[in-house]
């Protein structure tokens, strides 16, 4: 069994591996931290499994996630994340993710939907099944829904207070591109200044 782990600090990848190897001794596994090396290493062999992180400098998890679900590979991506559900759990299961799961987590949760997925299912936590049967119900979408990944990782940073240059240094990008995105979601959103940015997150426990 191989299974590739997608995170850019190298101490979570190796508590990763020990987890797994408890209960799963005969995997092996492969490390990448950043999209370029995961997406090669993808490319490179087959896996049974990827766990990937969300947030990572540069090009982010969710980014991974498209060029995989736009490829004809077929490998199942666990979603690994220190942000919680409300956030970005419906959003890359919608992405083509196999579960969603927070790093705090317990370790055989971890191992749990590990093995849920392999056995060729879903791992969705109840609280989880709850958000996406709420939507399905609902007659309307959420605006924020309409933001691309991309826009919707800034639209959290700004959300938090974190200044234009913090936010680039964060997703690589330039503060003239952060400002881009800023003036795109505000429009998206119909809103005005980063304050009503800032009500329109909590308001919706995205934050």
């Amino acid at each position: 069994m191989r299974i590739l782990i997608v995170d850019d600090h190298a101490m979570v990848r190796e508590g990763l591996k020990r987890i797994l190897l408890d209960e799963f001794k005969d995997a092996s596994f492969g490390e990448a931290g950043n999209a370029t090396e995961a997406l090669e290493q993808i490319w490179k062999r087959g896996w049974e499994l990827v766990l990937l992180d969300v947030s990572m400098h540069g090009r982010s998890g969710l980014d991974v996630l498209k060029e995989i679900r736009a490829s004809t590979s077929k490998v199942p991506v666990l979603v690994l994340s220190g942000h919680p559900e409300e956030q970005y759990a419906v959003r890359v299961l919608k992405a083509g993710a196999a579960g969603y799961l927070v790093k705090e987590s317990a370790p055989q949760e971890l191992c749990r939907a590990v093995r849920r997925i392999l056995s060729g299912g879903k791992y969705i936590t109840p609280s989880l099944a709850e958000q996406l049967a709420t939507q399905i119900q609902s007659s309307s979408r959420p605006a924020h829904e309409a933001l691309s990944n991309r826009e919707y990782q800034v639209m959290l940073l700004i959300a938090a207070g974190k200044a234009p240059k913090v936010i680039g240094d964060e997703l690589s990008l330039s503060v003239k591109t952060v400002g881009t995105y800023r003036t795109r979601i505000l429009e998206k959103l119909t809103l005005k200044n980063n304050a009503e940015l800032m009500r329109y997150v909590l308001e919706r426990e995205l934050s």
